[in-house]
């Protein structure tokens, strides 16, 4: 990843603002997301929890044809289909970046969590769907409007996380990416990422019960990854 200083401006999908018919607005207001059949992630081997094979299962989820943009009020109800999440870990010196997941965050399930993770969902305005290249963008770009930081940051793709043990996890699949920061001064863009700070690892371990499922599995494996 480029210093942040070197990272492209907001950019954010236009999309027309359709009324439901008992005349209040969609949930998602039309957005559209990246996401893979469910049946690809089988046919590459589905698991429970993380792998870290990344670059085997991105190869297969974004070869031609794999993978598409669907509404993601429909896809947030559809098992049938895994919605793609960049999620990426901060660190500095060992310390890890954590915050608080705010009420106008857009997944209300996951309100008041402790979350290590900042990213989120891959979006047409990032380019072709079946392509790394828009995957990367769009990390790039939900990262930049989600927090700023100071200084270089040394990235690696390093774990796949899946977890069907509940409604949010059964219709998601997250790509963690680790980010070594040069300086510990990174700041939230979004009202959604609230008491955002480094913690020590044996912190983040006595506040284990608080994070989110994702984050509880990335803090287990942190070590290997």
């Amino acid at each position: 990843m480029r210093d942040s200083a070197d990272l492209p401006g907001k950019k954010r999908l236009d999309t027309a603002v359709r009324q439901e018919p008992n005349g209040g607005m969609p949930k998602y207001e039309g957005e559209q997301v990246l996401v893979v059949p469910r049946a690809v992630f089988d046919e590459a081997g589905s698991f429970q929890g993380v792998s870290l094979e990344p670059e085997r299962y991105l190869r297969a989820f974004l070869r031609p044809g794999a993978a598409r943009y669907m509404d993601r009020e429909a896809a947030e109800g559809d098992p049938s289909f895994k919605q793609l999440i960049a999620y990426g870990i901060f660190l500095h010196q060992k310390r890890i970046l954590a915050y608080t997941r705010g009420r106008s965050g857009g997944e209300a399930r996951l309100h008041a969590k402790l979350s290590l993770g900042i990213g989120g969902h891959i979006n047409p305005v990032d380019g072709l769907a079946d392509n790394l290249g828009t995957y990367m963008a769009g990390v790039e770009r939900e990262i930049r409007e989600e927090i700023s930081f100071a200084g270089a940051a040394r990235q690696k793709i390093a774990a796949i996380i899946n977890d069907d043990s509940n409604a949010v996890g059964s219709v998601h699949l997250g790509v963690v990416h680790l980010f070594e920061l040069e300086t510990p001064d990174a700041v939230s863009n979004e009202t959604a990422l609230t008491s955002l700070r480094f913690y020590d690892p044996q912190e983040l371990r006595a506040e284990y019960d608080r994070l989110e499922t994702w984050s509880q599995l990335c803090l287990d494996a942190l070590g290997q990854f």
